[in-house]
């Protein structure tokens, strides 16, 4: 198990990490959720021995990434949030230096790779700069695996992608989970919370909520209300200034709107636009996902 406990770190007069706590089990697909600033590299950054923290303890399986960190960086897999490989080598090249370097082979571990590296193998011989992005995100998720890791740290790892290629590394990883190898994935994207098997909503350096994400949508408090009009940055700006608004926000086609009453009926707000002057005005209950309860928790 991983134990991550009262955990802080600070640059000058910046908090970035402030008294974070995580478990995570063995075996576990866990999410750090959150947007750009949040604090999710910093805490990875320790996890894998790459900082040090001002205060708390990390533990991965009875080993410190302070005082252990040789053995701590044998057991890792990591993923950084920028494309770090080597642009002038090719894909074989890069995956073969990375498994020289863990003392291991291509050929020995290759079962592990084998579903994700057989989609770029075709072009083994192309240079990792001329990769798509789709393409260098395999090439480093097969570096970051080729030494059969214990933990797979991902931070951030479908940034900059298409949805397809999003939606076929998150299934890629559902296999690895699949075969024994924890993995701790940060990501911006609220709709990616949904594929792990727990998650953690991270804003401002802390951890705000930690559980399954069906139970982290649960505690959603209030009824969600999705409003259409045909003026909708002014329909925004008049729900905002309406007594009984408790937040509103815009959220694809749709404002979600929250209301500070605990019951209300429909058919008021629809007045209420309506004495605004707005026309073609549509309102419907809606289930709240993981992104608006992470909304409502930042504005508690």
């Amino acid at each position: 198990m991983i134990r991550i406990n009262k955990v802080s770190k600070s640059f000058d007069t910046v908090q970035a990490v402030n008294e974070v706590s995580i478990d995570v089990n063995d075996g576990e697909l866990f999410g750090v959720i959150g947007p750009d600033g949040a604090g999710k590299t910093t805490l990875f950054r320790m996890v894998n021995s790459l900082l040090i923290p001002d205060k708390g303890q990390i533990d991965l399986w009875g080993l410190d990434p302070v005082k252990d960190y040789r053995e701590v960086r044998k057991i890792i897999g990591y993923m950084p949030g920028k494309f770090s490989l080597y642009y002038d080598l090719s894909i074989e090249e890069n995956l073969k230096f990375f498994a020289t370097v863990f003392g291991t082979t291509i050929e020995e571990n290759y079962h592990l790779i084998k579903d994700i590296y057989q989609q770029i193998e075709p072009f083994k011989k192309r240079p990792a700069g001329k990769l798509s992005g789709g393409m260098k995100q395999k090439l480093a998720l097969s570096c970051a695996l080729i030494h059969k890791p214990r933990l797979l740290v991902l931070d951030e790892p479908t940034t900059g992608v298409d949805a397809v290629s999003r939606r076929e590394f998150w299934e890629m990883l559902q296999q690895l989970r699949e075969k024994g190898i924890t993995i701790l994935v940060s990501t911006p994207y609220m709709d990616e919370a949904g594929m792990c098997d727990r998650v953690a909503l991270m804003q401002n350096g802390q951890v705000h909520a930690c559980d399954i994400p069906t139970a982290v949508t649960q505690q959603f408090d209030g009824q969600l209300l999705g409003i259409r009009s045909n003026d909708m940055y002014h329909c925004l700006l008049d729900l905002r200034q309406w007594e009984h608004c408790r937040n509103v926000y815009p959220f694809g086609e749709y404002l979600h709107y929250l209301d500070q009453r605990s019951t209300f009926e429909l058919d008021e707000v629809n007045r209420y636009l309506k004495s605004k002057g707005h026309d073609g005005i549509e309102l419907k209950p809606v289930h709240p996902d993981i992104e608006d309860r992470f909304i409502q928790l930042m504005h508690q």
